[in-house]
Order: C-alpha cells, then sequence, then structure tokens
C-alpha cells in the first residue's frame, strides 16, 4: 500500500492504533496538536514538527534566519492550539556538507530572537550529518491547568466558529516567491547585465507586497490571542491552529467532535493585499482561504453565550456555527454511527446564500 492512499492523519492511525499508555502522566496521546501529560497536578504540553528542504521550504528564497524563527514558531503555535503557554524548545539538525558555521550561525540567530519572542528557553537537541540538504525537527513544551486545555474534540451545536489575523496571505506570499524564481531561474543562462536588470525587476514586483512575504517567510503563532482569551474568560470548546488550510483544520474539529459546520464565505477575514495578488495571479481568493494553509492562526470554537465576550476582542472573527452531525451510513453499519465515517455536513455559505459541502482541500504531506 502505499502512503498516500492513507495520507499524513490515516498513516498516523494506522501506526498508533493500538497503542497503550503505560505511565499514569500520559494524559493524552497521539492525536491532537501536542500530547499532554501530568506531572504533580501541572499538565504538560509537548509538541514536535519537522521541517524538510526541499518539501517545506525553499533556501533560494528563504533566509536562514527567518528559517529559525519559523521553525520555532510553528512549534510554539501548536501549544497555543491546546491553550498553553510555551516553555521551552530543543532543536535537532541534519546537517549537509555545503552549509557553513556561518550559516548555521545565521539559523541560530532567528532561533534566539523566537527565544525572545515567546518568552521560551532552548534547553537541548542534537545535530548531525545529512547527506542532503537540510532536516529541522523542533520539540516543544508547554503548560496549562487541567481545567485550561483545549482539544479538538470538544465543540457541540450551537457553538460559535471563530478564526484570528487573516486567510490565504501565507500561502499567497508562497506563490509569489515561486512565480519570481521561476522567472529568475529563466534568466540564469543570460549575461550578468540581463541577470542584474531582471533582479531588480523581481524586487519591484515585491514592494507593496511585504506583508504577504513575512506571512510566508516568518509567521507568529498567536499566543497574544491565548492570553486575551485567558483574559476575557473565554475558554474554547475546541481549538486548532491553522497550519494545512482552514478546511482541513475544520474536518478535523468536526470529525473529533462529531458534528457538522456552517461557515459564511462573506465573514472570512482576508488582506488586501491577498484579494490584490490573487487577482494578478488568476487564482480565487476563497479558494486559497480555505485551503491554503500556513497561516498559523488560531481556529476555535466556543459557547454561544461567550459571544458579547468575544466581540471587543482584536483581530478575532466569528466566521459560522457548529450544527448537529449527519453521518452517511458505510457497508455493514445500517445506522451509520458515529463513529464508522466523518460528518458529511461541513457547509460553506456563498455570498448568493446557496449552501455547498465544504472538502478539505488543504496541505498533503504524501
Amino acid at each position: 500500500m502505499k502512503i498516500s492512499q492513507l495520507g499524513e492523519f490515516g498513516l498516523i492511525r494506522h501506526l498508533t492504533e493500538g497503542l497503550k499508555n503505560r505511565q499514569p502522566s500520559t494524559v493524552y496521546a497521539v492525536g491532537d496538536d501536542a500530547a499532554v501529560l501530568n506531572y504533580d497536578g501541572k499538565r504538560t504540553v509537548v509538541t514536535t514538527d519537522m521541517l524538510l528542504e526541499g518539501i517545506h521550504f525553499n533556501l533560494e528564497y528563504v533566509p536562514l534566519r527567518h528559517l529559525g524563527y519559523k521553525a520555532v514558531a510553528v512549534n510554539v503555535s501548536d501549544v497555543c492550539a491546546m491553550n498553553a503557554t510555551p516553555t521551552q524548545i530543543t532543536v535537532a539538525l541534519g546537517v549537509s556538507a555545503r552549509f557553513t558555521v556561518e550559516d548555521l550561525e545565521d539559523f541560530y540567530t532567528g532561533v534566539r530572537a523566537a527565544c525572545e519572542r515567546y518568552k521560551v528557553d532552548l534547553v537541548g537537541g542534537d545535530t548531525c550529518a545529512s547527506m542532503n540538504g537540510l532536516t529541522i525537527a523542533v520539540t516543544c513544551l508547554g503548560v496549562a491547568d487541567e481545567k485550561d486545555i483545549v482539544y479538538r474534540n470538544g465543540a457541540k451545536p450551537n457553538d460559535l466558529i471563530c478564526v484570528t489575523g487573516n486567510l490565504g496571505s501565507a500561502y499567497l506570499g508562497l506563490q509569489l516567491l515561486e512565480r519570481e524564481l521561476h522567472v529568475f531561474r529563466s534568466m540564469q543562462h543570460d549575461n550578468l547585465a540581463q541577470a542584474a536588470e531582471q533582479n531588480d525587476a523581481i524586487h519591484e514586483k515585491f514592494e507593496g507586497r511585504e506583508y504577504l512575504l513575512e506571512r510566508q517567510l516568518r509567521p507568529e503563532a498567536r499566543l497574544d490571542v491565548v492570553k486575551a482569551l485567558r483574559k476575557a474568560g473565554i475558554k474554547p470548546t475546541a481549538m486548532m491552529d491553522v497550519s494545512d488550510g482552514l478546511s482541513s483544520e475544520l474536518f478535523h474539529i468536526c470529525t473529533q467532535s462529531k458534528v457538522g459546520c456552517d461557515i459564511y464565505e462573506d465573514k472570512l477575514p482576508i488582506d488586501y493585499q491577498a484579494v490584490a495578488l490573487a487577482e494578478e495571479m488568476n487564482l480565487n481568493i476563497v479558494t486559497c482561504a480555505l485551503n491554503g494553509g500556513e497561516d498559523y492562526e488560531l481556529l476555535f470554537t466556543c459557547d454561544i453565550h461567550d459571544y458579547e465576550k468575544l466581540v471587543p476582542l482584536d483581530d478575532v472573527y466569528i466566521i459560522g456555527h457548529i450544527t448537529d452531525a449527519e453521518y452517511a451510513p458505510v457497508e455493514g453499519d445500517a445506522k451509520g454511527t458515529a463513529a464508522s465515517v466523518p460528518p458529511s455536513n461541513l457547509r460553506l455559505i456563498p455570498r448568493n446564500g446557496n449552501p455547498m459541502p465544504l472538502t478539505a482541500q488543504g496541505w498533503q504531506a504524501f
């Protein structure tokens, strides 16, 4: 069987199904943004992410110091998605012979900046030789009280669906970088004067789009929103970060919570730079907002009674609500029980008001 037949989350389920927790300190293992451990009544969350050259980043346009910052931020984002506070990280690198000490110093400049930004300590890791390219693995730990931890499986009918920041900007930043890289490569066989002129032209294409580039190259984890929710007395019922695309993350929350959802096209927060670039590149901006990944914003649900507390919060947008689940029967299961298949009623409500199915078309790891 090819891995692509299962996909990333199907593969994880396949490999970990039946594993039993043997330690009493293990509260929640595989299946969320982070694992949850219990030490003396305090909850510790643990998450690990890998970034692989040629898969997750291209060093032809990604500065190493931005990559170091991003490697930390995306792990901090997973801790935030558990409604926890990040505390420590470890960094493991696989480095090929083409990298110099100065290159790694540049990478760690970004790591240090992120550690300072999120007030986390770098406490260890590993460095080893790699036969090909650069491999990065960061583990992030965080803490929270038991009552504050938020999982993906707590959404219930009539909950509000909220998202922070805006959607699709990181994806469009990537499209801009890839487009200009393709143009630049096409000039490589021309003389140096022409190449220099082309380089100037590429920089002109970036002017006025700095925000989109920043969203792709140097994203921020929304620890500020976690703090704001606590201050407002709001505990989300379910939460994830938007790493693979809004539609994919909604699919995970609804599947694990056994609910459906309605989200509204005219409520999706989208930046004006993203709208302009999508139009220029002949891309559908709503498709970009729904399926573009790497925004690292927080997607969460909360009780409808928290509406008055939500409204005053900066950079938090209500985009829809949770509905009852509908499950289609499968062969051998006449009842179509909730455990058998994912919910079928994930819907997008367009501006014309005619509901349409919402499908998970975000990032596919395999």
